[in-house]
């Protein structure tokens, strides 16, 4: 099993033509954006295994600032980074069309499927870095949550099942400022049974 030290980049898991997100964009956030944070994750876990035995650090913890402070906001950081960038990519190369299991229950909450991209979309408008249609396994429904950055709003308990980064690194290359433009070509671009097999798994876990 990887660990944070030892844990590799991911390739893309398709290979189609996106609409509207070109190739230099994707090569971009993936190769560049997406690698680095999983080097970071390494390299942060390198130094916490360090940490754990270094009588000075730990005798040195304080919450206004020390290095073990650092590396623990650091950690939840390139973390999240890494892994909120796989789920994102995860859910891309598909064909947009809902369906299966997931669009199913979207539309049983929400009432129709326009809806929820509606609401979907303007929480992706509201937000600086993510938007999340999660299970929630503590409520065991879905729920959309969405962050300000990778370390910030997310919800323990909480597996993404559709993620859209909404950082302005993932769209400004494309669309320039216009990111609804964006995130309307990112429904085009859905993989719905890609997100249905992450539902089928995450449906089946609650603690409420």
């Amino acid at each position: 099993m990887p660990s944070a030290r030892t844990y590799e980049a991911k390739p893309l898991p398709f290979a189609t033509k996106l609409t509207g997100i070109t190739e230099k964009t994707m090569q971009i956030h993936h190769d560049k954006l997406y690698a680095g944070y999983v080097n970071k994750m390494k390299e942060v876990g390198e130094k916490l295994k360090a940490a754990s035995t270094a009588a000075a650090t730990l005798e040195a913890a304080n919450q206004s600032y020390s290095d073990l402070r650092a590396l623990r906001d650091g950690e939840t950081f390139a973390t999240n980074g890494v892994y909120l960038h796989e789920h994102y990519f995860n859910v891309l190369g598909g064909d947009g069309k809902p369906s299966g299991a997931l669009a199913d229950a979207i539309v049983a909450k929400w009432g129709s499927m326009e809806t929820f991209v509606a609401f979907f979309t303007a929480t992706g408008m509201a937000m600086r870095g993510w938007v999340v249609l999660a299970w929630d396994t503590h409520l065991a429904r879905l729920k959309i949550y969405g962050a300000d950055a990778h370390n910030q709003g997310g919800v323990w308990g909480a597996i993404p099942l559709i993620v859209l980064d909404v950082y302005e690194h993932a769209y400004f290359i494309d669309y320039g400022a216009d990111r609804k433009a964006y995130i309307a070509d990112f429904w085009k671009n859905l993989n719905w049974d890609a997100a249905n097999k992450v539902y089928e798994k995450a449906s089946k876990i609650s603690f409420s």
